[in-house]
């Protein structure tokens, strides 16, 4: 069981826990707020263990952030905590070149119920530049998000989830499956995102993190700021500013190397 007062203080959620549709919503954009998207352990040599006691040793105890198997799989022990029902979905995340998708396992994301309501939510703490509400899990309905519009259509016996792009067109962010597995069932996937050479999280470092008014984004050699639709970007130069960037902007503190 998890220690539900410091994961609590960890995102600044004060208030009742009643476990509603309200209350998941102020949780979902509490923990988007609070705990950024960020990939240095593996770029630390840090390995990423996907068990319960772990993840919210990370993200409560050491006030760290994480990618989505950590980031997802800690609130998805956080909301059972609170009487929700959680299922931990995969997802299969689309590549750069806009058409294709990766293998299933690229991506954890949850499906979640209230008590007493027929209703599901999709939350997803863990994709980065994503929505800051939970999305009501329903086919065809256009959803509007302080991020922007989203949709949820079929997908080949799987659900899209699409973005509203500025141009006007709905751009597929991943295909994810229906069915309910265990947060072990990701682990092979998450020791690729932290080994192979092809997996986007051992290219380079990132730490992001949403405001109300939209995200800084520390990479290794740039901060990205978008606010209101205005982007700006500043040089990062050495390790020393790399390293005061990320306790400025996102409260990250790194562990002294060994």
């Amino acid at each position: 069981m998890i220690d539900v007062g410091a994961y609590l203080d960890r995102i600044g959620f004060v208030g009742a826990t009643e476990p509603d549709a309200e209350t998941l919503r102020e949780l979902h954009r509490a923990h988007m707020l609070s705990v950024p998207f960020e990939n240095l352990d593996i770029h630390l040599g840090r390995p990423i263990v996907l068990e319960v006691p772990a993840l919210e040793r990370k993200l409560a105890g050491e006030r760290r952030g994480g990618f989505c198997y950590e980031l997802n799989g800690a609130f998805s022990a956080l909301l059972r905590a609170l009487g929700y029902k959680v299922s931990l979905l995969q997802a299969r995340v689309r590549k750069a070149d806009g058409t294709s998708f990766g293998p299933p396992f690229d991506h954890l994301l949850l499906r979640v119920e209230c008590p007493g309501s027929p209703e599901p939510w999709l939350a997803d703490v863990g994709f980065g530049d994503s929505f800051l509400e939970p999305l009501r899990l329903e086919v065809g309905r256009e959803q509007a998000d302080p991020t922007g519009r989203y949709r949820i259509e079929e997908a080949g016996g799987d659900l899209a989830l699409l973005r509203l792009a500025a141009g006007g067109a709905w751009d597929a962010e991943h295909r994810f499956g229906t069915y309910a597995h265990e947060l072990a069932s990701f682990r092979a996937m998450c020791r690729y995102h932290q080994t192979s050479p092809r997996s986007p999280f051992t290219q380079r470092r990132v730490c992001s993190l949403a405001t109300p008014t939209g995200r800084r984004t520390l990479r290794d050699d740039r901060l990205i700021v978008t606010d209101g639709g205005r982007r700006s970007e500043r040089p990062i130069d050495g390790e020393d500013a790399f390293h005061e960037a990320l306790s400025e902007h996102f409260g990250v503190r790194l562990p002294e190397p060994p």
